[in-house]
């Protein structure tokens, strides 16, 4: 048994993505620090961690310097939804690239390996298709998602470049479509728009005629790739695509939903958003043979376990305005 225990950071560490990681290091032995703005982060996404004796929480914005003393950090702090990262897109900018010369200036003070979560938006709308590490990309760098395009594709060049200049111990993993229990539910994320309107029985809005393709890994899946690539040698830098290569198009995902929720819903249609992709697919070749990673969760099953986390939330949400209504 070791003596001293792994020290963790995880910016973001309130967010989706970030909440689950947390749970796992925990769950490893690690001492995790969670960093977090609360932007679009929730407290009650760690309220159950935060009795944990190997546990801390700390309010800090990344694009301001950090001064602690860890062994490696996930760099996850950032909006990743189109509604929310359009909503400052400055903002989304400076926490992509400050956040990201401060982080790897950390890593670089302190000798500790550093993780970057980029995103497969760095494909832009992919003219490759599936889309392999080597593509370089379609992407507008004028348009309204630029900031988070564009803010994630100079996070990745700092990181080659302290690798280059400073030796710096990065990992860099480009992650695709992802979703499960602790999604925003305004997110304005297929997933989640899907499984709240159904749960409610709503119209579920299709943008476009619902042709687009998608493919959507499960959340436990994703951080399973995130623990793989973080424990491989120094010469494993990444990028690495991590996501389902299972493509279905969206149509599809809104009758599924519409089946396991047993909805009343209708789909009805809205234009499809500026630069919008029309595929999005990893080729996941490099995890499979670098990480002997692969997706296990099958999508039924995590669109099944989605929605009962959103139904409690909704029977929570209901409760309580119903208590707001008595007194």
């Amino acid at each position: 048994m070791a003596l001293t225990r792994k020290r963790v950071l995880v910016t973001g560490g309130a967010g989706f993505l970030g909440s689950h990681l947390c749970e796992r290091l925990l769950k490893d032995g690690a001492d995790v620090l969670c960093v977090d703005n609360y932007f679009t982060g929730r407290k009650d996404n760690i309220a159950h961690l935060l009795g944990h004796s190997h546990f801390e929480a700390m309010r800090h914005d990344v694009t301001f310097p950090l001064y602690v003393e860890v062994d490696e950090i996930y760099n996850l702090a950032c909006p990743a939804s189109p509604v929310h990262y359009q909503f400052d897109p400055v903002q989304t900018t400076k926490t992509s690239v400050i956040g990201a010369i401060n982080m790897l200036g950390l890593a670089k003070r302190v000798g500790a390996k550093i993780m970057q979560a980029s995103t497969s938006e760095v494909y832009g709308d992919p003219t490759v298709h599936p889309q392999t590490e080597d593509y370089r990309g379609n992407v507008n760098p004028l348009g309204p998602r630029a900031c988070y395009d564009e803010g994630k594709r100079c996070a990745e060049t700092l990181f080659f470049d302290y690798f280059r200049q400073h030796q710096t111990r990065i990992k860099v993993v480009r992650i695709f479509n992802t979703y499960g229990p602790r999604m925003h539910p305004n997110d304005g994320r297929v997933v989640s728009n899907f499984i709240v309107q159904a749960l409610q029985n709503e119209d579920i809005t299709l943008y476009g005629d619902g042709s687009q393709t998608r493919a959507f890994c499960y959340v436990d899946d994703l951080i399973e790739g995130f623990i793989r690539i973080m424990a491989t040698d120094d010469s494993v830098t990444g990028p690495i695509n991590i996501g389902n290569p299972h493509e279905i198009p969206v149509r599809e995902l809104a009758e599924r939903v519409i089946r396991l929720t047993d909805s009343k819903s209708r789909i009805v249609l809205r234009p499809l958003p500026q630069d919008d992709p029309l595929q999005r697919c990893p080729d996941i070749s490099l995890a499979r043979s670098v990480l002997g990673w692969e997706p296990r969760v099958a999508l039924d099953e995590g669109l099944s376990r989605a929605a009962a986390y959103f139904r409690q939330m909704l029977t929570e949400s209901r409760e309580r305005d119903s208590r707001s209504a008595v007194a």
